[in-house]
């Protein structure tokens, strides 16, 4: 009886001092997460917080912001330049990223019949995702389809006659698109990795039962590969709507020719550093969050009749 009495004491004291320990532990992980709050909290939350009050005031930089309640919102709603980039960059979303997707889906299924060298051509195709937003892509991107540009060279070596189609409203556009369709590698790389993740099984099945290639496609690959769809969908969708670089360089900081390139993160930029407006560039900032938030919210409406779910 002594020595089980012992044992309790002895238990008890291990337990106690395990607590001790794993009290010290979080003491010595809270220090090392300090850092990481400090800059949540001062870096990310406390200018979100900021921008949203400002968005209620007129505010240059220069004199201390003046309350203004919801003036910079009731602007939104008659500002014309403002509904114009807002045409520019829905058309630029709603037309580039099904393109790039399908490129990207499309070069997926080619590299995952096992080419030689597949890391080659996946760090290849990769690469453009990880330049397309940089500066040196779009002054690139500027020689390509300027005047003199590449573009215009091959079509005269066949003997057309090409256009500045960067300074031609009505195409300045749709290189930009072409820009982004271009930067299809990142969304390529989730998709190679859904469709290693579809079991062989299943083709195998349909094809003994006589599927051929699109009907498998279409009833086994798609369904399958619906929930990566899906993200890739959503991701690329935000990232198209906070593009901004390569309208930039491409305009010059302008939007134009025409305001034909005039994206809405151009614009909110224009009306903050061009302009000081900081308060109406608040409230831009904070209507763009509407809106990535309202297609986002459509997408996971929509999502329950056509992504598919194994379990």
């Amino acid at each position: 009886m002594r020595g089980f009495v012992s044992a309790l004491d002895e238990l008890r004291h291990l337990r106690h001092g395990g607590g001790q320990v794993r009290k010290r532990d979080n003491r010595v992980a809270f220090w090392f997460l300090a850092p990481w709050f400090a800059g949540l909290l001062f870096i990310t939350i406390g200018p979100v917080l900021a921008s949203f009050g400002l968005g209620f005031t007129r505010y240059n930089l220069i004199q201390p912001p003046r309350f203004t309640g919801l003036d910079n919102f009731a602007r939104i709603l008659t500002d014309e330049r403002l509904h114009n980039a807002l045409r520019v960059t829905f058309t630029y979303v709603l037309v580039s990223v099904p393109l790039q997707l399908a490129c990207a889906l499309g070069v997926a299924l080619l590299l995952d019949r096992g080419l030689r060298g597949l890391a080659v051509y996946r760090s290849a195709f990769y690469l453009p995702s990880l330049l397309g937003s940089s500066v040196a892509i779009a002054v690139l991107w500027t020689q390509v389809f300027g005047t003199d540009g590449l573009v215009n060279r091959v079509l005269g070596f066949f003997g057309l006659e090409g256009r500045g189609w960067i300074s031609d409203p009505s195409t300045a556009l749709s290189t930009l698109i072409v820009l982004n369709v271009w930067t299809f590698g990142s969304p390529m790389i989730i998709f190679l990795a859904g469709l290693r993740q579809i079991p062989a099984v299943y083709h195998e099945a349909a094809a003994i039962d006589g599927a051929g290639r699109w009907s498998r496609f279409r009833h086994i690959t798609l369904p399958l590969l619906s929930p990566i769809l899906f993200f890739n969908l959503v991701l690329q969708i935000i990232h198209a709507f906070q593009s901004f670089t390569q309208a930039f360089v491409v305009s010059g900081g302008t939007g134009g020719p025409s305001d034909s390139t005039m994206f809405y993160t151009l614009y909110l930029y224009q009306q903050g550093f061009s302009r000081f407006d900081m308060g109406y560039a608040a409230a831009l900032a904070w209507f763009l969050l509407l809106i990535i938030a309202a297609f986002t919210a459509i997408n996971f409406w929509a999502a329950r009749y056509w992504v598919f779910y194994d379990d």
